[in-house]
C-alpha cells in the first residue's frame, strides 16, 4: 500500500544527514561533556557546535541558546521562569486562546497559583488584534507570550509588531516558535523577541531535544535544578546526540530553507486548490495567505473528520485533525472554537502539513481519493440531504425498529 505523510506539524521523519551527525554519539562518542578527560572533550566540542549553529538560524548569541529535552519544556522554562523571576514586580501575563496546550497550560497553571493570566481572542482567520494587545497590558504585566504561527491552522502572528510592543513597555517578549522554526525566516534581533521556544523532532530532528532562546540580561529562575549545566540555567547531562542532532537540522534548514518555501508552496497550493475544486462545501480555517508554507487546515461540511482520517489512513495517508497533543480528546479544536468556527465544521476538520519528503504524486492521490470518502460519508447526513435536496443513502429494517 502507497504511504503517503501529511501530518509533519506533529512530527517530521529524521533527515538521513541528521541521522549520520548523530550516530558516533550513541556508539563511540559516548562521554560526558562535562568531563575533563579525553573521554569528554570531543562531546563538548560538538555541543559547543551544535550550539553555534542554532545561533546561526536565529541569529543570536551561542550564551543565549539552552538545550532542553523538548519545545514544552521550553515552554515551562520561559514562562515559569520569567513569572518567578519578576513576581515582585508584577502578577499580569498576556497569551491567547490558540496556544499549544504547552503554553495554555503552564499559564492555567499559574493562574491558579496567584498570577492573573490574559487569553487574547482571534479573529476568524485565527488572527490577533494588536489593539486588543495593548489594551490588555497593565502596570502588572511580567510577560508577553504568543506563539510564532499555529500548529493547527499555520497562521503566523505579527511577532515583529508584538516584538515593538513589549519593547516599548519594557516587558519580556516570548514566543514558541516549534512551527515556524526552520520552516521560515526567524531573527530575534530584528523581532525583539526575548525568549523564543524550538523543537528538534518539528525540522527533522529526532524527539528529546529542544532548545530555548534567551536574550542577554533576560533572568530567568531555572526550571530544573541540579549541576552547572547550561550556565546554571538548567541541570542535567546533556544530550548529546540529540544536541548534536539539532545543530545539523538547523545547519540543514539554513541552508535549504529558500528553496524549500518554494517548493512546499507550491504543493501545498495544488492540494488546497485540489480539494476546494472537486469537493464542495469546504471552508479554509486559518489565513489563506498569512500561513507556514506546509499547512492547510480544511473543514469538510456534513463529513465527521475523525472518520475521514480513518478512512485516509486505509489508503495509507497520514493526516490530524489538529495537535497531536490533543488527540485522545473528543472535544472540538480550541483553535477552531477560539476563531468562532461552528461545532459541526471543527469535528468535521483535517489538518494536512506536508514536508520536505512529499511529491505532487503524493498530493494528486489525495486530491483523487478524498472526493469519494467525503461524498460516501455526506450520503449517510440526513443534514446533508435537507440542505442540499440529495437522498441519503440510509435505510431502515423492520427488524432495526423498536415497537
Amino acid at each position: 500500500m502507497k504511504k503517503i505523510y501529511f501530518d509533519n506539524n506533529a512530527t517530521t521523519p529524521i533527515h538521513s544527514e541528521v541521522f549520520d551527525a548523530m550516530l558516533p554519539y550513541l556508539k563511540d562518542e559516548f562521554g560526558n561533556p562535562s568531563s575533563i578527560h579525553w573521554a569528554g572533550r570531543n562531546p563538548r566540542r560538538v555541543v559547543d557546535d551544535a550550539r553555534e549553529k542554532v545561533t546561526k538560524l536565529l541569529n543570536c548569541d551561542a550564551n543565549e541558546i539552552i538545550f532542553t529535552s523538548c519545545g514544552s519544556e521550553s515552554n515551562n522554562l520561559a514562562i515559569k521562569g520569567i513569572a518567578e523571576s519578576k513576581k515582585d514586580k508584577g502578577n499580569h501575563i498576556i497569551t491567547t486562546k490558540v496556544e499549544h496546550p504547552a503554553v495554555l497550560s503552564t499559564c492555567k497553571y499559574l493562574a491558579k497559583t496567584g498570577f492573573d493570566v490574559t487569553f487574547l481572542d482571534v479573529d476568524n482567520h485565527g488572527m490577533l488584534d494588536l489593539d486588543q494587545l495593548k489594551k490588555a497590558i497593565t502596570q502588572k504585566t511580567i510577560l508577553i507570550t504568543v506563539m510564532f504561527s499555529n500548529n493547527e491552522t499555520g497562521v503566523i502572528f505579527p511577532i515583529e509588531e508584538i516584538g515593538k510592543i513589549a519593547k516599548e513597555h519594557s516587558i519580556p517578549f516570548h514566543t514558541d516558535a516549534v512551527q515556524g522554526v526552520g520552516k521560515v525566516p526567524i531573527d530575534v534581533k530584528k523581532m525583539n523577541v526575548d525568549l523564543l521556544t524550538l523543537s528538534g523532532h518539528k525540522l527533522y530532528a529526532p524527539k528529546g531535544i529542544g532548545a530555548l532562546y534567551v536574550k542577554r540580561g533576560v533572568r530567568l529562575v531555572p526550571l530544573i535544578h541540579g549541576g552547572h549545566q547550561e550556565r546554571n540555567r538548567r541541570g542535567g547531562t546533556e544530550n548529546v546526540a540529540g544536541i548534536v542532532a539539532l545543530g545539523k537540522a538547523c545547519e540543514i534548514a539554513a541552508r535549504d530553507m529558500e528553496q524549500e518555501i518554494k517548493y512546499i508552496t507550491a504543493l501545498r497550493d495544488r492540494l488546497e486548490k485540489g480539494l476546494m475544486q472537486r469537493i464542495t462545501h469546504v471552508r479554509l480555517n486559518g489565513h489563506p495567505t498569512k500561513r507556514i508554507p506546509n499547512t492547510v487546515n480544511l473543514s469538510f461540511e456534513f463529513a465527521e473528520g475523525e472518520s475521514l482520517l480513518l478512512n485516509l489512513d486505509m489508503k495509507g495517508i497520514a493526516a490530524s485533525s489538529g495537535s497531536a497533543c490533543t488527540s485522545g480528546t473528543l472535544e472540538p479544536s480550541h483553535v477552531l472554537v477560539a476563531m468562532g468556527v461552528p461545532l459541526e465544521a471543527s469535528h468535521s476538520s483535517v489538518r494536512f502539513s506536508l514536508g520536505r519528503g512529499n511529491t505532487i504524486e503524493d498530493i494528486d492521490y489525495v486530491i483523487e481519493v478524498l472526493p469519494t470518502m467525503v461524498e460516501r460519508m455526506r450520503s449517510m447526513s440526513p443534514l446533508y440531504s435537507t440542505i442540499t435536496g440529495k437522498a441519503t443513502n440510509i435505510t431502515f429494517s423492520e427488524s432495526n425498529c423498536s415497537h
